[in-house]
Formats: C-alpha cells, structure tokens, sequence
C-alpha cells in the first residue's frame, strides 16, 4: 500500500473510533432509558457514519485519482422519475449525471472522463444536456457500454471522443418512434364525447378521445423527422460518419462486432480497456473515482438495469405538448 492509501486508512480507523467513542459515552455510559442493547446499537450505528465520513474526508485528503467516471444508467429523464415506490425501472436523473460531469471538470485532480453507459435512451433534451456536458469537458472523454447503449445512450456516446462495447452488447437504435392511444372506439362505448376548446390549430392534435385527421398527423410526423434529423447530424458528426451511414441503419440494433464493423463503436472491450485507452491518451497512469449523486434507499434498491425489449423501440424520449402527454415521441 502507498503512502497517500496508508493516509487515507488511518484517517478512516481515526475517525471510527472517535466517533465510536463518542457515541459509547452519549448513549451507553451516560443515563438512557436503561436498555442497554439500544446503546451498544447506537454506538455501532455511529462508528458506521464516522467510519463513512472520514473515509470521505480522507479520500479528499489523499486523493490520487486522475480520472472521474459517471455512469448513465436505466432511462434517461430529467428528474429521475419512479416517485417514492417506483413501479417500473429507475430512469437517470439528467441533473445529477451533469452535476457530476461539471463536478469533475472543476476538479483539478481530474485530466479525463470515463462515461459507463447502460441505458435503452430516454428524453430527447435531458439527453441532450448529458451528452453536452461530455463536449464541454475539458479532456479526453472515452464511453464504454456494458449491455445496452440504445438511442439517447448513444446520443450521449457520440459526443466522446471514443465508444468501447462488448461482444454481446446492444448498440445503436438511432431512430424516431411516435405513439398515441386512439380510445375513439372506447369512449364511444362509454359514452364519452370530447369537445374541443382549444386556441390554436394544432393545439389539441393527438388528443385520444378524437380521431388524427391527415394534416394533424402530418404535422406530427413532422416533428418527428425533425428529432431524427438531429439526431443523425449529431451521430454522423461524432461519429464521423456520413448521415448516408447513418440513416442505413434504419434504427436497428447491432451486437457490438456489428457495430465495430459499421463504425457505431471504435473498439470491443471492458472497462478496464476503456481505462486503458483513457491512459493512453493522458500518458499517465489511471486511477479512477466515481462520481455519483447521493441516493435514497428506494433509489438504490430500484435502480437495476431497463429490459433489452425496451432498446428495440425505445430511445431518446420526449414529450410533445403540455403535461397530459398526448403523443409520446421516442428516438
């Protein structure tokens, strides 16, 4: 063990024991309500969080990492999504994923990003705003992929100077997809009827409880191929790429020796490879510190991986319209 991982060490084992002791003497050997088993737990409870604050305070203290990685995980939407007791998969809160980009790029220890991507895409914007704080990073920013980098993840990965995937990751899904429920025939059945009060065209166009006259639906549609010509500029850009290239892949998925073959990914490989490469370019030695936002519990228990299905029609997510989401569009 080195120096500066001996410091941190120490400065963790100090900080438990104080912290230990401090908690044996406010709940155990001063008067309590005289059980002893809630004391000696409290004191093991308080050993725990200054053992936590210390190592952070030695981490700080006798940092050596030189490279910050941020990981993209699940669905991409602004806020995270999932409520409390969410019922489906934990999407990435974009506001945290680019705090900690700029957190990084103000840290002076950190010369490079390393950017973990395991999502099926989400929001067009939120995306949009990850993949922007990759290009304002000021150092070499190397993306790998572990089982999907589909639409908005691969939005993101565009902006990095370099993608590594695995053999059998998923990686593509470059493409727009629209949907509105039509429950014409439903309210029909019920009795529903829908009156429209509206100023504006196109104000109410999708609404499901009327049905999609032909310039409604080319007005949408529209919309849509606008979201995918920016997203192939943006691909074809970073990926150097003709947009001719891009538009041929028809929003298909490919396993990573596919997309190596069609220039989506630069090489196949881990993430220690993608550490590798980093090195390379620094010309230093690299040592990695996650950056994450603090979690709850609920969060952390929830936040396992979208399912494959979702990457074959998913992608980059948006909303267009106000918040009762009548037309959901997805690149």
């Amino acid at each position: 063990m080195n120096a500066s991982g001996i410091g941190r060490l120490a400065v963790s084992v100090l900080g438990a024991v104080l912290a230990a002791a401090v908690g044996y003497v406010l709940f155990f050997e001063l008067p309590t309500t005289g059980v002893e088993l809630v004391g000696v737990l409290l004191v093991i409870a308080t050993g725990l969080l200054g053992l936590r604050i210390a190592g952070r305070i030695g981490e700080d203290a006798f940092s050596t990492y030189n490279v910050a990685q941020v990981a993209v995980e699940g669905p991409i939407s602004r806020d995270g999504g999932g409520g409390r007791f969410p019922s489906g998969p934990q999407t990435t809160p974009t506001d945290d994923v680019v705090e900690q980009i700029e957190a990084a790029d103000e840290d002076d220890s950190v010369e490079g990003l390393l950017v973990k991507l395991n999502t099926p895409g989400g929001e067009v914007v939120p995306s949009d705003d990850i993949r922007r704080a990759v290009v304002e990073f000021d150092g070499p920013a190397i993306a790998y992929t572990t089982d999907v980098c589909g639409s908005g993840g691969y939005w993101i990965a565009s902006g990095c100077d370099e993608l590594l995937a695995r053999e059998a990751s998923l990686v593509g899904s470059i493409g727009v997809i629209g949907s509105r429920v039509n429950a014409t025939e439903l309210a029909d059945r019920v009795g529903l009827s829908y009156e429209r009060l509206a100023a504006g065209e196109y104000k109410d166009a999708g609404v499901p409880l009327k049905e999609m006259e032909e310039h409604e639906r080319a007005y949408l549609q529209g919309l849509i191929d606008d979201f995918y010509s920016q997203f192939v500029e943006r691909v074809a850009e970073g990926r150097e790429l003709s947009e001719e290239e891009v538009r041929a892949t028809e929003a298909r998925v490919y396993v990573g020796e596919e997309a190596l073959d069609l220039g989506l990914v630069d090489a196949l490989g881990t993430r220690e490879d993608a550490e590798d490469r980093l090195g390379e370019l620094l010309d230093v030695e690299p040592e990695v510190r996650e950056f994450e936002p603090e979690r709850g519990m609920m969060a952390r228990l929830s936040g396992g991986g979208a399912t494959i299905a979702y990457a074959f029609g998913a992608g980059v997510a948006s909303v267009v319209g106000e918040s009762d989401r009548e037309i959901d569009v997805r690149l």
